[in-house]
């Protein structure tokens, strides 16, 4: 998440304090993301060192100095919401390592940790869904901050389920890995044993 720009995207609107930004991030996103006021001033302060932002010229810091987006500021925001972000390459997911690890440690049966996995995201999915039935005709953003999430677990919860299938087809098809020997030592040339 770029608080950089969503703190851009704030002084869009117009002239604004710290603590202010603070509020309004928060209630943008839905409450869901809380943002602690050391890293909104933090965030403020790199801005106008890099010239997006000016802030007043009373010398203070604190929640009574008030921040404005520059025309450079405008010009990377915009930049920002037009640039798709890097996926490329997938994220270090701390799910898939799990599934990934279970695979290599002796007596730890992957399916299990897999249904594990998976049945505390259906738990979660159904958590979601009961609020965003609570929020939905009166705070859209929360709306889809859920939506968003929802899609996001329900796309951890197929690959869980792909990842199970794939493992116990691999399991039936092929006999178990027998680890290879190490190499040996093989001698330098010119070095003396």
């Amino acid at each position: 998440m770029s608080v950089r720009h969503a703190l851009l995207a704030l002084l869009s609107e117009g002239p604004k304090y710290g603590l202010q930004l603070r509020q309004e991030f928060e209630a943008g996103t839905g409450e869901v993301w809380p943002l602690n006021v050391g890293q909104v001033y933090t965030t403020l302060q790199r801005l106008e060192r890099d010239g997006l932002v000016e802030s007043d010229d009373e010398g203070t810091d604190g929640p009574q100095k008030g921040f404005r987006i520059t025309a450079a500021g405008e010009k990377e925001l915009v930049g920002w919401l037009r640039t798709p972000p890097d996926l490329s390459s997938p994220p270090r997911d701390e799910l898939v390592i799990k599934v990934l690890v279970a695979l290599w440690v002796p007596g730890v049966d992957v399916h299990e940790v897999v249904q594990v996995h998976r049945r505390y995201l259906v738990e979660l999915m159904q958590q979601w869904t009961h609020l965003k039935e609570d929020a939905a005709e009166t705070d859209l953003r929360f709306v889809l901050v859920v939506d968003a999430e929802l899609f996001r677990l329900d796309s951890v919860i197929r690959w869980l389920d792909a990842a199970d299938g794939r493992l116990r087809r691999a399991a039936v098809e092929s006999p178990p890995r027998v680890p290879l020997p190490l190499p040996k030592r093989r001698r330098r040339v010119g070095v003396r044993p």
